[in-house]
């Protein structure tokens, strides 16, 4: 490299190295982290190394890599396209390093960057974007940089329009998760940013509609109007409607969308309409609102297994499809949603069955969010205790011996 190379700044380039041969020398944690983008890229990628990291060692097992295992030897690098040099060998570095120099191969050098012809950017990846980050001698800054374009990229805080691609109408069911905005998956969060219209429950991250653009239609489902309709067939015949427009509409669901969410219903209807349809799984509140509260659903030496059932419909209504019997004789976590009116009713018929009366139960209202609030009582005092202290829907019910893992005394 000529001397005064370093006072020039790098020019960016992609590589497309797909079929290409790629020789890293060197198994350690560098390896390790640029390896899997390599593969990525396709390319053929021969790993030189004595030895190699547990990751390494497993990407070599599942052939995604070509590994031998021996020392850097002269004429290693001939017919590559690119090198990445990590040994812990100065000596061999250096000599690798002047063999890609000789034979005009870009090369990496990860213990001495002034040395190498080609630096390593800090990368990421969002929805078919590569963002690359160059920042000279400074990679800390450089990763502090490409996150947070890359977290602007999926959240919808760096508006990047497709000008390229057709704009595909359709419905994106998106569960939006238990309430706090931050729990939302990235997918779900980047579609409301490219949504024209949004169709919301309730029980949906409402936070997020205030960051929606001022183009974006927002629909209350519990505000449509459904006249001789049932409310589920409107909201159907709303999400058709809007799609059939050549709108790209979100159906923002609490939770998970097919968690007592009717996701499938509204999939059905759009797929008889000839809709397409995306489902985006979401954080499902059975899990996250106990953990949020400090209760684990399961927990070694405690619970095996959970349940989750839903308690809209009173153990004695005809209209029940839950075995309660069934259920007051497992000994694991039972999660209850949408139980609040009938929780005394449900607690009794546990009892009846079998399931003991001191078992502890908590209450967790309005998990994730500011308001959340949590109300322990057993299964005897379940009723009584949430009428006394005004628990609201949306809340979790949770019953079993995990309720009271984390007061418990820790111990061989």
């Amino acid at each position: 490299m000529a001397e005064h190379a370093a006072d020039h700044a790098a020019y960016p380039v992609g590589l497309r190295l797909s079929g290409r041969r790629v020789v890293v020398l060197g198994a350690g944690q560098v390896a390790q982290r640029r390896l899997p983008s390599l593969v990525a890229a396709g390319a053929d990628v021969l790993l030189i190394s004595p030895s190699a990291t547990p990751s390494v060692e497993a990407m070599a097992d599942a052939g995604e890599v070509r590994w031998e295992r021996r020392r850097y030897r002269s004429g290693d690098l001939d017919g590559a396209w690119y090198a990445l040099i990590s040994t812990d060998d100065p000596e061999a570095n250096t000599a690798a390093s002047q063999e890609a120099e000789d034979r005009r191969v870009w090369c990496v050098r990860a213990d001495d960057a002034e040395a190498a012809t080609a630096w390593t950017p800090a990368t990421g990846r969002s929805e078919g974007v590569t963002v690359a980050v160059l920042t000279g001698r400074d990679p800390r800054r450089s990763a502090a940089v490409r996150d947070a374009i890359v977290e602007g990229l999926r959240d919808g805080s760096i508006a990047a329009p497709h000008h390229r691609r057709p704009h595909t109408p359709g419905v994106a069911l998106v569960g939006g998760g238990p309430g706090d905005p931050d729990l939302i998956t990235v997918r779900g969060r980047r579609l409301l940013a490219e949504a024209d219209v949004v169709i919301a429950d309730r029980l949906g991250p409402r936070d997020l509609l205030a960051e929606l653009p001022p183009h974006v239609e927002v629909i209350d489902a519990a505000k449509i109007p459904y006249g001789r309709f049932m409310a589920q067939e409107a909201i159907n015949n709303a999400l058709i409607e809007h799609a059939k427009a050549g709108k790209a509409v979100v159906r923002l669901k609490g939770g998970d969308p097919f968690v007592f969410g009717r996701g499938m219903e509204e999939a059905q209807a759009l797929a008889e309409a000839g809709i397409p349809c995306t489902v985006v799984p979401g954080i499902s509140s059975t899990i996250s609102v106990p953990g949020a509260a400090g209760i684990p659903v399961t927990h070694r030496g405690v619970a095996h297994e959970f349940t989750v059932v839903s308690g809209h419909v009173a153990p004695d209504d005809e209209r029940s499809l839950v075995d309660w019997a069934a259920l007051a004789k497992l000994r694991g976590t039972l999660v209850v949603l949408m139980g609040v009116e009938n929780c005394g009713a449900i607690a009794a018929k546990l009892i009846e069955h079998g399931r003991p009366a001191g078992t502890p139960a908590a209450v967790i209202q309005e998990g994730t969010t500011a308001a959340q609030r949590r109300v322990d009582a057993t299964l005897a005092t379940l009723g009584e205790t949430v009428r006394a202290e005004g628990v609201r829907p949306p809340a979790v019910i949770v019953i079993g011996d995990v309720v009271t893992v984390a007061a418990a005394p820790t111990g061989k």
